[in-house]
């Protein structure tokens, strides 16, 4: 740090003392230190200075790198507390009913154990003059698809609609031995309407990625029959296809084979590698029927210039719907307990059974029926829920991190996650925030489960305490991901909504796996009290705003998970954020229960959450008196627009396009911040405000203002009066948290309002009032876009209800189930 200061100041010799400088001055001084004529003293003297000198800048030097050495090395380095998740115990010994499950939410249907070098199988398919079927892509053209119902441990039925094509996924997993048991998959598939049916290949496969060997066992030289297969987690295992019969029991179905084995560079290349293979070459000919060229796969030996790092084996079946496929996977050390294969009338009354226990246990659970809701909305709920089980995913790899010292990302520790996604079309992949709200819904259908997810994203903390907001482990999580986010900031925060979660999991959670979270939880709270500390005691500033703020009308905050909603026009280090503050008091409560609750003591943590719920204090540093509300302060302009910019030609080249900038018409000044919005209301949100708050009925005013937050379809997250309501960010960037209606907030309003409306106080039956008007707006809104759509969305357009942005996003959206059932 030394050696840069001095670099910074032009020079890198040791800086001058004020002592020297005045010796230097100073005749007396000067000859006072002068040597005796003919003496070597002085030689001597200067010699030993140069020497220091020289030590003292190779010490700083040492120093400086020594630093950076130690910054890197605690960025890579795992928290030292016990893991959360105990080594061993996600096996398939200790934990059978989630060693294999549907980890692969990028692909319509597949499934892989949960170990970091799984086996990994899946389904393509191809309609012969369309495109080839495998990763959820919402701009592919397929016009719903979802899991209807799945109950995240054994079972599951999926349905597809493709262009005329509705594909029924359906599995049943069956323990037994020691490897995780075996599992059956039945694929069924028919046309809508009527008239010819057209060539469907179906591609089955399994592929293994850095271990485990896979052997073809092929019937008449043509047909995959089978796959025998060994893996280190697995064992000895067969995957048997089954030839297809025709809908409803019918026999045989007459379909063409062909099949692909290959090596693969990994399993993010295999969708290139099966559409490298297909060849228009091959012939379907049933008896009697005119002969039809299709696309088949050919063995390549993989893609040119990549060396293979697993195996695949792929099954084509060629066919006309309608038609039934089934897929057996029966592990070698249950062998001795089998009763039967899984497949046929065997796999018809599995299903039947799964099917009917998900349906009491939903009903149990939530008791929708019970309340009176109609059976559309209880199958809407059940597809809900069943879509953010299956979009839970495993991961492995190393996330590409930067400190804010060091100008070189380097990667991070091999990690593991188990983890929900925010949809399995956008973001396949875990994000920090996203998942406290997930794990309030799957905490509620299997404490087990969320308690498990939980722990797993808990021990990805870094030695600093630091949790990176976006998982990007693995390859194939990679390959989803724009370049410009896969690079993870250690400055950068995310609202710690796992303490939410946490909460509601707190009064049942055993003892031991409360005692293996807190130091983990006290460690990651810490870093979030240093690191993100604000100008004062007691307040809060999101790290890591957009750094070039002429690019954009307002500087996005990706950090507060709120990433274009206006914040001050110019970032500062004396910027006060609202949102984060509630947030720390939030994550002071819940640390100061936890501690009790364990026997350790609470009083730090609840004299900060004291502190930081007293309404006195939050009043001096949020209520903006002119605006009426609370609000983020900081270094703001509310005069600011985009204007088009045509920077100067250069010579020999062609016109320079023009470009959208930011032009401030009006200097910024430390003031409150005039938006009105989602950041507004996080005193209410996260229940900080007394029953008997004075500032109660303006945030309850505003929320019901229709000239504001108030819409028919759930509250918006910017007021319609707000200067930046719709307003683009760039050029590029349209509104995202500008006015949109948002699930997750909506949520924590529903889940406020419930509380305030049950506290004794003078705004007891306004809250009554207005929870129950929005609670009904939002379910309604919700349900209607997925009746008409397929699909639960992103955030829906505040003008219509339109479902806007990402879907299927059965992440936080999937709340409203929580909201239907009342249950907060």
């Amino acid at each position: 740090l030394m050696a840069g200061e001095r670099r910074r100041r032009g020079g890198d010799g040791p800086r001058e003392r004020p002592r020297e400088r005045l010796r230097d001055r100073d005749p007396k001084l000067r000859q006072q230190q002068k040597p005796p004529r003919g003496s070597g003293r002085g030689r001597t003297a200067l010699a030993l200075t140069a020497a220091a000198a020289a030590l003292a800048l190779g010490l700083a030097a040492a120093a400086a790198e020594w630093n950076r050495w130690s910054e890197a090395s605690r960025l890579v380095t795992p928290h030292p507390a016990p893991p959360a998740v105990p080594p061993g115990s996600t096996g398939p010994l200790e934990s059978p009913t989630y060693f294999w499950g549907t980890y692969r939410p990028h692909v319509y249907f597949g499934m892989k154990t949960r170990s970091p070098r799984a086996v990994a199988t899946g389904l393509m398919w191809l309609q012969h003059g369309s495109n080839l079927r495998h990763t959820t892509d919402q701009n592919d053209g397929v016009s719903r698809y979802g899991w209807l119902m799945h109950d995240g441990e054994n079972f599951g039925v999926q349905e597809i609609r493709d262009e005329g094509l509705v594909l029924r996924t359906e599995f049943v997993k069956q323990p037994g031995g020691d490897h995780g048991g075996d599992w059956s998959w039945r694929v069924t598939v028919k046309m809508e309407g009527k008239g010819p049916a057209p060539l469907l290949s179906l591609f089955f496969y399994v592929a293994t990625d850095g271990q485990g060997a896979l052997r073809p066992v092929l019937e008449n030289g043509t047909r995959l029959a089978a796959v025998a297969g060994t893996a280190e987690e697995l064992g000895d295992f067969t995957l048997t296809f089954l030839p297809p019969t025709g809908e409803g029991g019918e026999g045989p179905k007459y379909a063409s084979y062909n099949f692909l084995a290959a090596g693969v560079p990994g399993l993010h290349r295999l969708t290139d590698l099966v559409q490298q293979s297909l060849r228009e070459s091959s012939v379907f000919s049933p008896p009697g029927r005119p002969r039809r060229r299709f696309f088949g796969v050919s063995s390549t030996g993989g893609l040119p210039g990549e060396s293979p790092r697993g195996q695949l084996l792929l099954h084509q079946v060629t066919l006309e719907p309608p038609a039934v496929l089934e897929v057996t996977l029966e592990s070698g050390s249950a062998a001795g307990v089998r009763r039967e294969r899984l497949a046929g009338p065997a796999l018809s009354t599995a299903l039947a059974w799964h099917a009917a226990t998900f349906e009491q246990r939903f009903e149990d659970t939530f008791g929708l029926g019970a309340r009176g809701v109609s059976l559309p909305q209880r199958r809407f709920a059940q597809a809900a829920l069943s879509e953010m089980l299956g979009g839970i995913g495993f991961f492995h790899g190393r996330s590409l991190l930067r400190s804010e010292r060091q100008e070189e990302p380097v990667p991070g520790t091999e990690s593991v996650l188990f983890t929900a996604v925010p949809s399995r079309s956008c973001f396949p992949r875990g994000f920090l925030w996203d998942e406290g709200f997930h794990l309030l819904l799957l905490s509620r259908w299997d404490p087990a489960l969320a308690r498990d997810i939980l722990a797993h994203w808990l021990d990805l903390l870094n030695a600093d305490g630091w949790i990176p907001r976006e998982q990007i482990l693995g390859e194939e999580a990679r390959a989803r991901v724009p370049p410009e986010f896969v690079l993870q900031h250690s400055e950068t925060a995310n609202p710690p909504t796992l303490l939410l979660a946490l909460e509601r999991l707190l009064p049942d959670a055993p003892l031991p796996y409360l005692r293996r979270l807190f130091p983990r939880l006290r460690a990651w709270f810490e870093w979030l009290n240093r690191t993100q500390a604000g100008p004062e005691p007691f307040t809060f500033r999101w790290r890591g705003r957009d750094t070039d703020p002429e690019r954009f009308l307002n500087p996005k905050t990706l950090s507060s998970g709120l990433d274009d909603y206006p914040r001050a026009s110019h970032p500062s280090v004396q910027e006060r954020h609202l949102d984060l503050r509630c947030w720390m008091a939030l994550g002071a409560r819940v640390l100061a229960v936890l501690a009790e609750h364990l026997g350790e003591s609470p009083a730090l943590y609840r004299h900060m959450a004291s502190a930081l719920s007293d309404n006195d204090l939050l009043d001096r540093l949020h209520w903006a008196p002119e605006l009426g509300t609370f609000a983020d302060f900081g270094n703001h302009s509310a005069a600011v627009a985009l204007r088009w910019h045509r920077p100067p030609p250069v010579p020999g080249r062609p016109p320079p396009t023009p470009q959208l900038r930011r032009e401030v018409r009006e200097a910024p000044r430390p003031q409150f911040v005039g938006a009105l919005g989602y950041v507004s209301l996080f005193p209410l949100l996260l229940q900080l405000l007394r029953a008997d708050s004075p500032r109660l009925p303006a945030l309850l005013g505003s929320m019901r203002n229709e000239r504001q937050l108030w819409t028919p379809f759930g509250l918006r997250s910017l007021a319609r009066d707000s200067p930046l309501y719709l307003r683009r960010n760039t050029e590029h960037d349209p509104p995202y948290w500008r006015g949109s209606v948002w699930v997750n907030i909506n949520f924590l309003a529903l889940r406020a309002l419930h509380g305030y409306a049950q506290a004794a106080g003078p705004h007891q039956e306004r809250a009554a009032q207005l929870y129950r008007e929005l609670r009904h707006n939002l379910v309604a809104n919700v349900f209607r876009q997925y009746e008409a759509t397929g699909f639960l969305w992103e955030h829906y357009r505040d003008s219509d209800g339109a479902g806007q942005g990402c879907h299927p996003f059965a992440g936080w959206s999937a709340l409203v189930v929580l909201a239907m059932a009342e249950d907060y």
